[in-house]
């Protein structure tokens, strides 16, 4: 596997961690039913990435992204200040939106710096960010 296709697959991994570690964090604050429902099947779609990522990090004997203490405290730390006043649903969708534009950016940078044409370490990259984009129409509709 190329260099770049590691880098792309780790940020793959990285960012879907992140955003289970959001739905963890901020389900715990949502008391609509269906907004609970969708944010579920949400983290389940960013687990089932995640875990094709790490497959094939560790299926070419590659390092894997390390979870990082820091982040993970900036994340859920922010969460909880951005809903200490606030645990409305318009708010944790809000939240939610905000965060996974921060993923498409990252996924954008990620890509532009690791040029790679047709590969799979893409088309995973490319999936992550489209279903973003559907998981923020989708969360539009409870702002």
């Amino acid at each position: 596997m190329k260099p770049e296709e590691v880098n792309v697959y780790r940020e793959v991994q990285r960012n879907a961690e992140m955003a289970v570690k959001a739905i963890e964090t901020m389900s715990d604050m949502v008391y609509e039913d269906d907004f609970a429902l969708q944010i579920s099947r949400q983290a389940l779609k960013y687990s089932d990435i995640r875990n094709r990522a790490l497959d094939r990090l560790l299926a070419a004997r590659a390092e894997t992204a390390h979870p990082n203490a820091l982040s993970d405290l900036a994340l859920k730390g922010g969460i909880h200040l951005n809903t200490l006043f606030n645990t409305s649903t318009s708010h944790l969708a809000e939240l939610m939106i905000e965060n996974s534009n921060r993923g498409i950016t990252r996924m954008c940078k990620v890509l532009n710096h690791n040029r790679l044409e047709r590969s799979m370490a893409v088309e995973m990259a490319r999936e992550l960010m489209d279903f973003e984009e559907k998981s923020i129409g989708i969360l539009k509709k409870y702002l």
